[in-house]
């Protein structure tokens, strides 16, 4: 009788089949419908019009606008938060770290609703201030991204170098701009990724507050609901490098960190 003996490459041929066929292939079809037109002829003119277009130009500014102040919403809350938490001694700690947690848990468009509720209940008309309840309905939805990785990096900073820094003369303010802030970067760089590139294309938020506006995640939709796969197809690709731009910046700034560059 023969015996099967599997490799660490055996063991890898599904997930190589499933990355090749969800991930590679839709991706070829992507970049296919991007440079082509609707005879199938290779084209650039997809490419050209996006940045031609003052309408796609406008919406990706605005997707910047609305994931940009998103993002420092989100970490003006978080921080605190998470840095509270993680240096407290209280009991219950992981209680209230579930408590931010707990939302998640739930539907995603029940949140959503109940948020357009009480915006309702305040301001009688959502169409009076798009932009802001747009931010408030995205901090909602993505603050435990920002807190937790905040949380996580704080709690397993080692407590001997606040001491150390106190005895060389470091008062709290100090030692936390000098020591905790610069060694909690990874997480707040985790955070922000993690907040930022959704926040770029979450368009249902827009669209259950009532907003009219465009981001990118809608503008693509139009595109595709017009069956216009061409266009929509490049925008798609595009925004994809920036989120692959975005990721490999951050990631190279957290590697630094990472191996102690921030500890000033």
């Amino acid at each position: 009788m023969h015996r099967y003996m599997f490799s660490r490459k055996s063991l890898g041929i599904p997930y190589a089949l499933f990355l090749v066929l969800f991930v590679m292939a839709p991706l070829l079809v992507l970049v296919y419908f991007a440079f082509t037109n609707g005879q199938g002829e290779f084209t650039l003119q997809n490419l050209t019009g996006f940045f031609t277009d003052p309408n796609t130009l406008g919406t990706l500014c605005y997707s910047f606008g609305i994931a940009a102040v998103t993002t420092g919403v989100c970490l003006l809350l978080a921080y605190p938060a998470a840095y509270i938490l993680a240096t407290s001694r209280l009991k219950a700690k992981s209680v209230i770290v579930l408590l931010f947690i707990m939302p998640m848990w739930i539907n995603f468009s029940l949140r959503i609703t109940a948020l357009k509720e009480i915006l309702t209940w305040l301001e009688g008309s959502l169409a009076y201030h798009p932009f802001l309840n747009t931010v408030l309905g995205m901090s909602y939805d993505f603050l435990p991204f920002m807190i937790l990785p905040i949380y996580t990096t704080i709690s397993k900073l080692d407590g001997a170098l606040l001491e150390a820094a106190r005895d060389l003369g470091a008062g709290e303010l100090q030692a936390f701009l000098k020591v905790t802030l610069p060694l909690s970067l990874p997480g707040i760089l985790s955070g922000v990724s993690m907040v930022f590139l959704p926040a770029m294309t979450n368009y249902v938020v827009l669209d259950m507050l009532y907003n009219s506006t465009y981001i990118m995640g809608s503008l693509i939709g139009s595109y595709f609901a017009a069956y216009n796969w061409h266009g929509g197809s490049m925008i798609a690709l595009l925004l994809l490098g920036i989120v692959c731009l975005f990721t490999f910046m951050t990631r190279g700034i957290e590697e630094e960190n990472t191996r102690g560059g921030a500890l000033l």
